[in-house]
């Protein structure tokens, strides 16, 4: 494998799938609250850097849910524009949502999934595959069991994917955090638990 590639905002899109709220229930290495607001913060630095934003949801009328409200006030234009689909596993597989990364002409994506052993694993190896550079953004994604998560990411790392967190993508697309999008980003990557004042 390469050494790993340098993601540029105007490189890149972001690529959120199926952060619905009966699936999140699914989440257990994380919490579902901590996994939701990471996805919002990549959501909201694609936003500041004007990057495209493709969304989509499996099944919303049946068990799986709504995507979750948190992401349809953060982007709500990417809300609105997600690709629905019908039940295939595998997003990429879905010639609608093929086609709405495709059409970002962006071949960086940054892409997160509600679980990563059934909704992030099988789309970031196909984009790989198809020719796109992947970073598979880890704590906005997460599995019900220790074993499905790790072998999820084995996985994904041997055939291409890059393994990164919220924050490190963050700052990697910021790059100076003196800059406007640094100064609006910032806050967010503070407003961590850890970074609370200890009383």
């Amino acid at each position: 494998m390469s050494s790993s590639p340098h993601f540029k905002p105007n490189n890149c899109a972001l690529v959120l799938i199926d952060h619905q709220i009966g699936t999140i229930q699914l989440i257990r290495n994380i919490t579902s609250d901590q996994s939701i607001r990471n996805a919002v913060v990549l959501g909201k630095a694609a936003l500041a850097f004007n990057m495209p934003i493709v969304m989509t949801s499996s099944m919303e009328d049946h068990i799986q849910g709504p995507l979750h409200p948190s992401l349809q006030r953060a982007l709500p234009e990417a809300f609105v524009a997600r690709v629905q689909r019908t039940g295939i596993v595998n997003a990429w597989d879905d010639s609608n949502f093929r086609k709405a990364v495709e059409n970002t002409g962006r071949r960086q994506l940054i892409m997160a999934a509600v679980t990563t052993d059934i909704c992030l694993v099988f789309p970031a190896i196909s984009a790989v595959e198809a020719g796109f550079e992947v970073q598979a953004v880890l704590d906005a994604s997460g599995s019900s069991f220790d074993i499905g998560e790790e072998t999820s990411r084995r996985r994904m790392e041997r055939a291409g994917v890059w393994l990164t967190s919220t924050n490190t993508m963050v700052a990697e697309l910021v790059h100076n955090w003196a800059t406007p999008q640094g100064m609006k980003l910032v806050p967010l990557i503070a407003a961590n638990p850890p970074m609370l004042p200890v009383d």
